[in-house]
C-alpha cells in the first residue's frame, strides 16, 4: 500500500471515530477495522518474523505510527508498555534497514539505530523482541547496560559491524568516551519512556548522546512516553522534526484487556486466600506484586515453605540473578515470582495471565503499570487485588484514575482456609503469624478470621 493511501486512511479513520462519538450511543456506526500488517508492504523476512510470533493487526499505536514511520518521519506518542509501541518502532526501523542497504564497508562499532531506555530490564526487553522480528533478517542487534561484563560489550563493540544497539545511557556514554562507539552515522534514534529519562535524572546524559548523532533534519527521532508532560514535549520539540503525535490513553490498557477483581480480606486472611487462588486453580506463571522489598522476601519465603515453586527480584536481587530468574520463569521454570515496582515497567512476559497484587499499591498509576504485564497487545489477562482494612482506602483513587468500578468483592470461605505445613517442613511455632500471611496459624486449617458485620 502506497504512503499516502495509509496516511488518507488513517486520517479517515480518526475523523470517523470523532464523529462516532457525536452519534446516539443506541445507534453508533461500525468500528473502524484495525490495520493488518500485511498492508503496510513490509520485508518478505520481517512478514516471516511477524507471523511467527502470531501478530495480524496492528494495535492502535502500530496503526497511528507506523505509516509515518515508515516513510522516514518523525513521531512522539504516549504509550505504555503493553500497547505495542516497541513492536511499532521496531518494525519500522527493521523495514528501513532492510530496504536501504549500505554498500560501503561499514566500520566497527557505528550503528545505524539507537534505541535508549532508562532501565536495564526494559533495554532486554527491546533487545529480546528486535532479535525475534529481525530473526531472518540478518541484522546485527547489541544491548548495553550496565551490571553486566563490560569487556564482553566492548568486545563486541570493537569487533562486529552492528546494525541496532539498545543502551541505558550512562554505560553508553562510558563507551562513547573511550571511543568503543560513534553515533555520527545513526540514522534513527529513538528514545524510550522519556518521562522515566525525566525521573531518574538522565536527561543531561541524554542530551549530550543525542548532540553526537547526526542533526535532526538528518535523522529519524522516535519519543515515547507514558506521560507528555510539558517538560517532556520541550524535549519532543528540541529533539524532533515536524512529528506525527499519537496519543494512547494510558487506562486502555487495563479496562479493555485485563479482567480486575478485588478482593476484600483481613490482613490474616491473605495467604490463605494467595495459596488457595493459586492450588485450587492450578494457576501457572503467577506475576505477585508487594509494594517494599521485606514483604517480597517473606511471601517468597512462606510460599517456598508451602511447597510452591517461587523466586522473586527486588533490589536486594543482583542483576545477574535478576536476568536468570525472569529468564527462568519466562520459560516456565518457575511457577510464582514476587516481585517489587522494579519489575513494574517495562518486563514483557509473553502469554503471561495473571498478575496479583498482594499488597495494594497506594500510586493508581503503579496499580495500572502492574496489571499492564497482563493483557498485553490485545490479549486477555487476570488481574488480581488484595485489599485488607487499610488498603481499601486507596479503591476510590484507583477508580477514579481507570474511569470505572473495580468488582470488589470477599472471597469464598473454603479459599481462606490455610494449607497444611508440609510435613517435612518445619513447622511455625502455635500463634505465630506465617510470614506474608498476617495472623494464620499453621496447620490450623481455618484462618484467624475475623467476623465481618453484615
Amino acid at each position: 500500500m502506497k504512503e499516502q493511501e495509509l496516511k488518507d486512511r488513517t486520517a479517515d479513520a480518526k475523523s470517523e471515530e470523532k464523529q462516532n462519538k457525536k452519534e446516539d450511543k443506541k445507534n453508533p456506526a461500525p468500528p473502524q477495522e484495525p490495520f493488518r500488517f500485511e498492508e503496510f508492504d513490509l520485508p518478505e523476512p520481517l512478514m516471516r518474523a511477524i507471523d511467527d510470533l502470531g501478530f495480524t493487526h496492528c494495535t492502535p499505536i502500530q496503526g497511528d505510527i507506523l505509516p509515518a514511520a515508515l516513510a522516514g518521519k518523525d513521531a512522539s506518542g504516549r504509550a505504555q508498555t503493553g500497547t505495542g509501541k516497541t513492536a511499532a518502532f521496531l518494525i519500522a526501523v527493521i523495514s528501513r534497514l532492510w530496504d536501504r542497504p549500505l554498500d560501503e564497508n561499514r566500520k566497527k562499532g557505528t550503528p545505524r539505530v539507537l534505541i535508549l531506555a532508562p532501565t536495564r530490564e526494559l533495554v532486554m526487553q527491546i533487545n529480546d523482541e528486535a532479535r525475534q522480528l529481525a530473526r531472518y533478517c540478518d541484522m546485527k542487534i547489541l544491548s548495553i547496560f550496565g551490571g553486566m561484563d563490560y569487556v564482553k560489550q566492548q568486545n563486541q563493540l570493537r569487533q562486529e559491524v552492528i546494525d541496532i544497539v539498545v543502551a541505558t545511557p550512562g554505560r553508553l556514554l562510558d563507551f562513547q568516551r573511550r571511543g568503543d562507539i560513534s553515533l555520527r552515522k545513526v540514522e534513527t534514534v529513538i528514545i524510550d519512556e522519556a518521562d522515566r529519562m525525566l525521573d531518574m535524572g538522565f536527561i543531561p546524559d541524554v542530551r549530550k548522546i543525542i548532540h553526537s548523532t547526526p542533526p535532526k533534519d538528518r535523522r529519524q527521532t522516535l519519543l515515547f512516553s507514558a506521560t507528555l508532560t510539558g517538560e517532556v514535549m520541550r524535549l519532543c520539540a528540541q529533539w524532533t522534526k515536524d512529528p506525527v503525535t499519537v496519543e494512547i490513553e494510558p487506562e486502555q490498557v487495563a479496562v479493555d484487556t485485563v479482567d480486575q477483581v478485588v478482593y476484600i480480606v483481613t490482613l490474616e486472611e491473605k495467604f490463605g486466600l494467595l495459596y488457595n487462588l493459586i492450588e485450587k486453580q492450578e494457576l501457572e506463571q503467577v506475576l505477585i506484586f508487594c509494594n517494599r522489598k521485606d514483604e517480597v522476601r517473606r511471601l517468597t519465603d512462606t510460599l517456598s515453605r508451602y511447597g510452591i515453586n517461587c523466586e522473586m527480584i527486588s533490589g536486594d536481587v543482583d542483576q545477574k540473578k535478576r536476568m536468570s530468574r525472569l529468564a527462568a520463569f519466562k520459560a516456565g521454570k518457575i511457577r510464582v515470582l514476587v516481585a517489587t515496582d522494579v519489575a513494574g515497567r517495562g518486563i514483557h512476559i509473553e502469554g503471561m495471565k495473571h498478575v496479583v497484587n498482594f499488597t495494594l499499591p497506594h500510586d493508581p498509576e503503579d496499580y495500572v503499570h502492574r496489571i499492564g504485564r497482563t493483557g498485553r497487545a490485545g490479549s486477555l489477562g487476570t488481574a488480581v487485588s488484595f485489599a485488607d482494612e487499610g488498603e481499601a482506602f486507596y479503591i476510590p483513587a484507583i477508580e477514579d484514575y481507570l474511569g470505572r468500578k473495580l468488582a470488589c468483592i470477599e472471597p469464598p470461605e473454603e479459599w481462606l482456609v490455610m494449607p497444611e505445613a508440609p510435613p517435612h517442613k518445619k513447622r511455625l511455632a502455635p500463634n505465630k503469624p506465617a510470614s506474608g500471611s498476617g495472623g494464620n496459624k499453621a496447620g490450623s486449617g481455618r484462618p484467624g478470621r475475623r467476623r465481618r458485620s453484615s
